[in-house]
């Protein structure tokens, strides 16, 4: 089935390098692009793309690197410094406006323009991916988002549905349906349900849900989806915003409730499990966990177990509300080749390769033609991935914003976030973190 595939990818690559040095130009030696990413699964999806660029661009060779998260970003911030950063690599969101402010990435747009790429074929990430100075310094690749995962068996024992889960609604209030599910499959050792008399809080067998507390500046694993749901956005801006609202009214509601949750015996406590997502459901400890598209096949993986996915919950204003996430493909400025690097990251980003590389479903590509075939492919696997791709074409998505000096607000909003879902902290934390995010951001 490949050789087709390269056939197409020829004429796609050969495009792109006219603008260049012409197709298949190389230099005596031959040229390396390296491409690094920090995911493992990821990294052999894009790998089968490799053989047809390669066979469009003979003499260019790509070099994949992949490393764990936390050391993929001291190595490329060490390659920086040292000036032998890749050639093109994986960005986040988080990063690439101080990787830009630092002159380390180049920007695209000449690229795109002189290329003729079809930048309005990608479906997610380009204004997020837009510098203040309105250039572009990443092709979005994939997007992402978060859904609740069920264990289907635990739900018929406890005399639940799949569309009880599926509709779930929500506020800060009373926790409306979603309190009721996750109570009801809440069990405590003695087989007492957190909606029966007798139910001991203080020793529970299994939890409805996982907990949803802290998770960083924006939550994505944990309180987005509902601290949004109120009508609250994280930034005075959608993007680069000036400060981030913790201390706004329906914020401080919804992380009061959540953090209630584990007084209740809901969800564990905060830092309780050191099993992740996929493990904690596997386990049998929790019921419900709520996570993200890039683990769906982990989850179906679990050996002797029946998993369903749902949307998340329908806030007060009637919609659900969920943040979405698009990582992107960037080029080092300090690269020796950037024609050929640009021709490798525009052929990832087009149709030909994402097709064969999100067929794997290790990620929902950013293009909707090649999303359509991951879907069929995971549904041919039995995973159904409705829960996500239907908030994204109802548009209830929302993309999580691009602000300077991310890591450094990273790393003075998360303790003090961890502090007030562990209990060292009350809700006058939120104002600091208001006032901290201020100070950085305007820096």
């Amino acid at each position: 089935m490949l050789k087709p595939v390269r056939l197409v990818a020829a004429a796609a690559a050969c495009a792109v390098m006219a603008a260049a040095s012409g197709c298949g130009a190389s230099d005596e030696d031959g040229i390396t692009i390296q491409w690094w990413t920090w995911d493992d699964k990821q990294a052999q999806s894009w790998e089968k793309c490799v053989p047809a660029f390669e066979d469009a661009n003979p003499g260019v060779t790509v070099d994949i690197s992949q490393y764990a998260w936390d050391d993929y970003w001291m190595k490329l911030t060490a390659g920086f410094v040292a000036g032998d950063a890749p050639d093109t690599f994986m960005d986040h969101v988080n990063n690439y406006p101080e990787y830009t402010s630092q002159a380390q990435l180049l920007p695209l747009d000449d690229y795109i323009e002189s290329s003729g790429y079809d930048l309005d074929q990608l479906s997610v990430g380009v204004p997020t991916w837009t510098y203040t100075d309105g250039k572009l310094y990443g092709l979005p690749k994939d997007w992402a988002t978060v859904a609740f995962y069920y264990n289907a068996d635990l739900l018929a024992e406890a005399g639940l549905t799949e569309e009880d889960v599926a509709t779930m609604t929500w506020n800060p209030e009373d926790g409306g349906t979603f309190d009721d599910v996750i109570s009801r499959l809440t069990v405590d050792e003695n087989g007492v349900r957190a909606d029966e008399p007798g139910f001991d809080a203080e020793n529970v067998a299994v939890f409805g849900i996982n907990s949803l507390g802290s998770n960083g500046v924006n939550g994505q694993d944990t309180w987005a989806n509902f601290a949004a749901s109120t009508g609250w956005n994280l930034g005075d801006e959608d993007n680069w915003p000036t400060t981030l609202q913790y201390s706004d009214p329906r914020y401080v509601a919804t992380a009061e409730y959540l953090r209630g949750l584990a007084t209740r015996g809901l969800t564990p406590k905060e830092g309780e499990f050191s099993l992740g997502q996929v493990e904690q459901l596997g386990s049998g400890s929790v019921a419900i966990v709520q996570s993200g598209s890039w683990n769906a096949t982990s989850f179906f993986n679990l050996e002797g177990m029946n998993v369903g996915i749902a949307p998340s919950v329908i806030g007060p204003e009637g919609e659900r509300r969920a943040l979405s996430n698009s990582n992107a493909d960037s080029i080092w400025a300090g690269t020796e080749h950037p024609d050929e690097a640009f021709a490798w990251i525009s052929y990832m980003n087009s149709p030909e390769c994402q097709d064969v590389a999100g067929a794997d479903g290790t990620f929902f590509p950013s293009i909707t033609s090649s999303m359509d075939i991951t879907t069929a492919s995971l549904g041919e696997r039995g995973i159904d991935v409705t829960a996500f791709t239907d908030q994204f074409q109802a548009g209830t998505l929302f993309e999580t914003p691009a602000f300077e000096r991310g890591q450094e607000v990273g790393e003075a909003i998360a303790p003090l976030s961890e502090a007030y879902f562990t209990f060292e902290r009350e809700a006058d934390v939120f104002a600091e973190m208001d006032e901290t995010s201020r100070e950085i951001l305007g820096q």
